[in-house]
This record gives C-alpha cells, structure tokens and sequence, in this order.
C-alpha cells in the first residue's frame, strides 16, 4: 500500500520549511516520517493511512478532555454561528477571565492572548516595566517561546550572561538574560548576591515540560520566591503546560508557591489558540491602556477561542476530575516502570495530574545536563515500536507526555503491554 504520510511530507517539504509548521514535528530527532493527521476522537488520532494511535502528545497538552468532547464541541459550534472574531470586546472574554481567576489566586488581572510565546513575552516586559530593570533569569532546559529574548543557552561559567541559540537572534538581544542550572541551589544564590539588584524577574517552569518531565525540588522553588522578595525581582510562573494540567490550581498550587506573574496556554484554550498571563492588581495596571507597558493583539480574546476555554474549564472543574485523571497518569508510569523491571531495562518515570515523562535511566534526573545523558538511540527505538504498535508519544526525549479523561483503562493496558514487548525484544 501507498504510504499516504510519505506522499504528503514530500508536498509539505515543497511549500513549508522542514514541511512542517513546528520544528518538533518533523521526527527529525527519531527518524522516520511524520504521521499527518486527518481526524482525532476521544483518545485516539487516525493518520493519512486511516492508522489509529493513542494520543499521549494531546496537541502537546491542551486535548485534556480527550478530542472532540460534546460539550466542548457544542459550545464552539455555537460560538462560530456567533461569528469568527469581531476584534471589539465581548463578554465571552470578561468570562473566561473570572473563571481563570477564581482557579488561579495568585492573579487579580488577567490579559488574553493568542499564544504561550506572546503570553511569555508580554509577561517578561511587563516585568521589565514594573521594575524599571533589565536583568531576567531563567533555567536551562526551561523553554517560554521562541521570542529573542528567551531563546538562550548558558553562558561560558557560572553565573554569567548567555549566548544565543538561534541564528538571527544578535548577542545584544540576550546580552541581559542569565541562563542558570535547574535545581541548582548555588548558581541561584550566586546569581542573585552578583545581580540582584538588576534582575527584573525570574521566569520558571516550576514543572519542566520541555527537558522532558522535569521537578523543581521544593527547596529550589521555595528560594527562588525568597530571592525575588528579597532583590525585589518578580517571580514568573510559565504554567503554560502545567496550567490545569497538574492540577486545578496548576504547578504553584502543587508546590505551594505563589508567582509575581503567571503564564497560561494551552489547557485554558481548550485545543484553540489562546493563552495568558496574569498577577497582582498592581502590576497588571501598569499595561496599556492604563500604564507605560504596550501589548496589544487583533485576535486576544477571540470569541470562538474563549467559548472552547471556557467549556474545558467548566468541565474540568467537576469534582473528582482531576483525582481520576492523576490515577489514570499514575497508572501508566507505574505500569511502564514495572514492564521495563522485568525486562532489565533501565527506566524511570514521574507523573503529577495529567502529565508525565520517563527516562531511560535509573534515576530521575534534576537538570537538562543530565537529560542529556539519556541514550537517543534506545528512545528512538522505543519510539519506533510504539508508534508500529499504534501508540503515539512526543517524537522527540525531551518531551513530556499527556494523558486525557479520555484513557479508558484498556488503552493504558495496551500500552503498557506494548512498550514490554518492545522491551523485552530489545
């Protein structure tokens, strides 16, 4: 049989750089060619093929109901009849916007937007205004967007200023944002005893997402708030992905934190484009119109976008919902542990709500330098057999993975069963 996915990565390679629209998605890390996808349904996707898979990327979290949901569905089929944007205020937006602030009580103010990256980038210069400072910290193997000013790797030694990691982002752009260890207690005094009285903010995935599933130790976030009150720098949640992903009040209500300024996608989208960020009264005023700090967006706020958010948040809400997800979660890491222990192979796995990651190595590790020790060649084919067996996770190690309320026990049972024969075969 023609390989469909074959056939449209070649057209797509014609067109779109890379022949995609998300580097990720290219299965340039694993090999092999992406599957295109033409329809989703509960847990599941169909390629070009009609090959079924079990989701466990969920459009990389936001599918937190599983795809297609009927409520959900409803309520965005009837906010298209509505109309497609309007670019004028509605009241669709002053509710979503309640309903993100009664979940999430470290933010009085919120303002919408069309995407994490925007959201990550409007929050850091709100926090450069606030502060009247230049100076921004942020973790390795942490990810906020691909705005220039984020998109930096560790400096040469400890403490210091970062280098690019993209071409066209000049080292002028970056020559103010200081890129430190992950769960690193004494690059983080260090960091602040040097430059405290410069730095603006410090931005965190309090849960990393994107160096695979990785904690910050609650020792590590706890100082990081001390440091911020102490220098006067704000302290900025990225809960782009763990945003009622780990739990209803996301990544600060596990850890027990509360951020200066929060930052929020995907789930609150609902699979729409939409995100936010948020915080206190007092430095929300400071953006225009009211303050010095511009931000603006033809498409924040847009009523098909909301009416989906505001569905996922409804049902999300429901008592019991998110217990049963994190059972769901933990039953498939614990299941994915067991399989490799039988099999001899090196695993280990973490999960909190409807998140997960694994690694295969004994430990869990506490930094991207040591995520980067994870043997490529194993993921790969790990990747590939559970992708032959119709089981889809992230193409890429550095990834972490979703389940949805969608999972029925049966899929969970299947995948854990696929990954053993993978192993076992290995």
């Amino acid at each position: 049989m023609t390989d469909q996915n074959d056939i449209l990565f070649e057209r797509a390679r014609a067109v779109i750089p890379g022949g995609v629209n998300s580097p990720v998605r290219a299965f340039k890390a694993v090999g092999g060619t992406p599957r295109f996808i033409q329809r989703a349904q509960g847990a599941y996707f169909w390629d070009a093929n009609d090959k079924r898979y079990i989701d466990y990327i969920g459009s990389w979290g936001p599918m937190i109901l599983g795809h297609g949901h009927p409520a959900v569905v409803e309520a965005v089929q009837k906010a298209v009849l509505e109309g497609f944007s309007y670019g004028a205020p509605t009241e669709r937006e002053i509710e979503l916007a309640e309903a993100i602030l009664a979940l999430v009580p470290s933010m009085e103010m919120v303002r919408l937007v069309s995407s994490g990256t925007e959201a990550a980038m409007s929050a850091l210069r709100l926090a450069r205004g606030a502060t009247g400072r230049k100076t921004i910290v942020k973790f390795e193997g942490c990810y906020h967007g691909h705005a220039d000013a984020l998109l930096v790797k560790a400096g040469s030694g400890l403490a210091t200023f970062g280098n690019p990691t993209s071409a066209g982002v000049p080292p002028e752009v970056v020559q103010h944002t200081l890129v430190l260890e992950y769960n690193n207690l004494q690059q983080l005094e260090e960091a602040f005893a040097l430059h405290g009285q410069d730095i603006a903010c410090l931005m965190i995935e309090a849960i990393a997402g994107n160096m695979n599933f990785v904690r910050a130790t609650p020792a590590f976030a706890k100082r990081c708030r001390e440091l911020c009150t102490q220098h006067g720098a704000l302290l900025i949640f990225d809960e782009v992905m763990t945003g009622f992903r780990v739990g209803l009040h996301g990544a600060q209500g596990v850890l027990g934190i509360t951020p200066d300024l929060t930052v929020l996608g995907k789930v609150i989208g609902g699979g729409m484009p939409l995100a936010a960020f948020g915080g206190p009264r007092a430095i929300m005023e400071q953006l225009a119109p009211l303050g010095p700090v511009y931000q603006a967006g033809t498409l924040s706020g847009n009523p098909v976008a909301t009416a989906c958010g505001l569905a996922t948040l409804k049902e999300i809400s429901k008592p019991g919902f998110y217990e049963a997800l994190a059972k769901k979660t933990r039953t498939l890491v614990d299941g994915l542990k067991a399989a490799a222990a039988v099999e001899g192979q090196p695993f280990n796995a973490d999960s909190e709500g409807g998140m997960f990651g694994f690694f295969l190595m004994n430990e869990l590790p506490q930094n991207y330098a040591t995520v980067m020790t994870t043997d490529n060649a194993q993921f790969n084919a790990l990747f590939h057999g559970l992708l032959d067996r119709g089981v889809y996770i992230a193409p890429a190690l550095y990834e972490a993975g979703f389940v949805s309320a969608a999972h029925s026990e049966d899929d969970i049972a299947a995948t854990i069963a696929a990954a053993r024969d993978i192993f076992r075969k290995r």
